[in-house]
């Protein structure tokens, strides 16, 4: 592993700045068949809840040009299950897991926290604010700056595990909620989920999606991406995770430029599998073609000339 790409998001320890997106990589054992999951700089994973849920009843994915609209709804088995059979599986990697948490209410928020918090194998906590696509919870809470605080700084008292608040583009200004999400002691934000979307059915005269909305991701979203990453860098201090659309090594290097200390790859993981490999590579060729002795010497330049 090339010591180059080593990147610290709070007290989290990265190898290389690639994490998966929460809810494209199951929890790595589907995908491990694929490639050496210590690929990765760390492994987010799908969304967990404190009691199992079916997700949303019927059409559910639906691609789009340039990408895809998902309506799953979080579907996934529950903390229960997850304790038990999953985290024989996380626990064997040599990489950092960081357990994606969602709730309708706070106390679901608070009461993952309290049972994921004693877990060796889980080694941060990311806090799902802003999915689109559930009836309740996720983001009526990543709208809210006043929500986002109190989430943030009720979990803050119950563990020490570095809390990453992963924020909805949904909203007018998202560098005031990521700058709640900071004063209320939060280690880093990861953005962006996915934009809200839909789709029709020309023949039948109906929304196709069975929940109408859903998230639309890949490289659509990409440009707003990397717009709000720019933004955000510019209003806290605490590390960014970026995400939304990177497919190639150039557009994770434009995601560092922007102010990310690491980013997620989640859609590209459906076509490309090993995505990873190939984005880790042309970073590397980045850095020694720029003359960049550290990942972190590139991150937020392109702030530079609005700054000189």
């Amino acid at each position: 592993m090339n010591s180059k790409l080593k990147t610290k998001i709070g007290s989290l320890q990265l190898n290389n700045p690639l994490l998966t997106a929460s809810g494209t990589y199951g929890n790595g054992k589907e995908f491990s068949s694929f490639l050496d999951l210590h690929s990765w700089g760390g492994l987010v994973t799908k969304g967990l809840t404190l009691d199992s849920r079916t997700g949303n009843s019927g059409i559910r994915i639906v691609e789009t040009p340039a990408g895809i609209l998902n309506s799953i709804g979080l579907q996934n088995p529950g903390i229960e299950y997850f304790l038990r059979e999953e985290i024989p599986f996380l626990e064997k990697l040599e990489i950092p897991v960081i357990a994606n948490i969602a709730g309708r209410r706070i106390r679901d928020y608070e009461e993952l926290a309290r049972r994921l918090d004693p877990v060796p194998a889980v080694s941060a906590l990311e806090v799902n604010v802003s999915c689109p696509n559930v009836r309740e919870g996720g983001l009526a809470f990543g709208t809210n700056p006043a929500l986002i605080y109190e989430i943030t700084s009720r979990l803050r008292v119950i563990t020490d595990k570095p809390l990453i608040i992963k924020l909805t583009p949904n909203v007018t200004d998202v560098g005031a909620i990521a700058l709640q999400a900071e004063k209320a002691g939060a280690d880093a934000v990861s953005l962006i989920n996915t934009l809200l979307g839909m789709e029709i059915d020309i023949e039948q005269k109906k929304p196709l999606l069975g929940n109408v909305v859903g998230g639309l991701s890949g490289p659509a979203v990409r440009p707003v991406a990397l717009r709000m990453i720019y933004q955000v860098y510019r209003q806290i201090s605490i590390p960014i995770i970026g995400m939304g659309g990177i497919t190639r090594g150039e557009d994770a290097v434009a995601f560092i430029l922007a102010g990310a200390r690491a980013v997620a790859l989640g859609t590209v993981n459906f076509v490309n599998p090993r995505a990873p490999l190939e984005i880790r590579e042309y970073i590397l060729k980045y850095m020694e073609r720029h003359n960049f002795s550290s990942l972190n010497s590139m991150v937020g330049l392109a702030h530079q000339e609005r700054e000189a």
